[in-house]
């Protein structure tokens, strides 16, 4: 049996740590002893977070589309612990609207954000990882196995972050350290609520059986990250239904399609309601997505005064 990598006296770097997933793990992993270095885009939320965790806690304000910024933090993290034995790479955006008609920027910050910004993630850290023999996880999400209309960047970011994990885990493998993979389906944060508030997505989800939409408690995430990194899994996801999932992925795109096709007025409708001709933009913060509209109006404009940007999810949050 393979022996436990318990976290306790480790360093772990988590990218998106201002909230949701990000924040809830460096708690958890926090309470379990590891120093934590909680990076991210909102730095007033990340100040705070690392003040109530108190001394074995840092925080780093980067955006994982510039790399000088993820190195400074790597750095800074090194710096401050003397190590990183696990990284979670769980800095995330989404925008709904359809591939053919959402502004091009939406598209390119989705790609920058979530399928970049992990592979710059990686490359910062994978060195002390591999040194440390440690512990990589990638945020991807069910959405990298079926690909769902008006989720097409998200989609295609996610099914980019499984492809280069599973390179990576075998390129790293001599070095004694371990990459893995989170599938997660749709967990209770900002940018779920926010995503299902958009009119197109609630029209698209009609269709659909209600458990597979219905939020999973963050809790699970937070449970399937903190096993994963005890075993180094190369693959952990929630809710538990996401697993078998994962091994009848060859039908699960088909039948998808088939779903969405078999409803061709909700479809036609639901790409027009995503259409920025509708308004469909509005509330879709260029840089964080949807989750913006999920935070409030002074929260929004004291961390925007501060960092140029409306908080969210962005890149600074799964």
């Amino acid at each position: 049996m393979r022996e436990r990598f318990e976290v306790a006296g480790r360093t772990v770097l988590i990218t998106g740590a201002a909230r949701g997933i990000g924040a809830a793990v460096a708690e958890r992993l926090h309470a379990r002893g590891a120093n934590v270095a909680l990076v991210g885009l909102e730095p007033e939320r990340l100040e705070a977070g690392a003040a109530r965790l108190g001394e074995r806690a840092a925080w780093f304000e980067a955006d994982v589309t510039d790399t000088d910024s993820v190195e400074r933090a790597v750095q800074g993290t090194l710096e401050r612990f003397g190590a990183i034995d696990v990284a979670i790479a769980n800095a995330g955006v989404a925008f709904v609207g359809g591939l053919a008609s959402a502004p091009r920027e939406q598209v390119e910050r989705t790609l920058a954000v979530n399928l970049l910004g992990v592979w710059r993630t990686d490359r910062a850290v994978i060195e002390h990882i591999a040194a440390r023999r440690g512990y990589l996880l990638n945020i991807a999400s069910l959405a990298a196995l079926v690909h769902a209309p008006l989720m097409g960047a998200y989609a295609t970011s996610k099914a980019g972050v499984e492809a280069l994990t599973n390179v990576l885990r075998v390129e790293t493998a001599p070095s004694g350290a371990r990459v893995g993979c989170a599938y997660f389906g749709f967990i209770d944060t900002d940018l779920v609520r926010a995503s299902f508030a958009q009119p197109s997505a609630a029209l698209m989800r009609g269709g659909a059986p209600e458990w597979t939409h219905r939020p999973a408690p963050l809790a699970l995430a937070v449970d399937a990250i903190e096993r994963g990194i005890q075993r180094r899994a190369a693959r952990v996801w929630a809710p538990r239904w996401v697993g078998p999932l994962l091994t009848l992925r060859g039908l699960l795109q088909p039948l998808s399609e088939r779903r969405a096709l078999a409803d061709r007025p909700r479809l036609a409708e639901g790409i027009a309601l995503a259409h920025p001709d509708r308004g469909a933009g509005a509330g879709q913060d260029p840089l964080l997505g949807v989750a913006a509209a999920a935070i409030g109006e002074d929260e929004r404009g004291a961390t925007g005064a501060a960092t140029g940007a409306s908080p969210g999810a962005g890149a600074g949050a799964g």
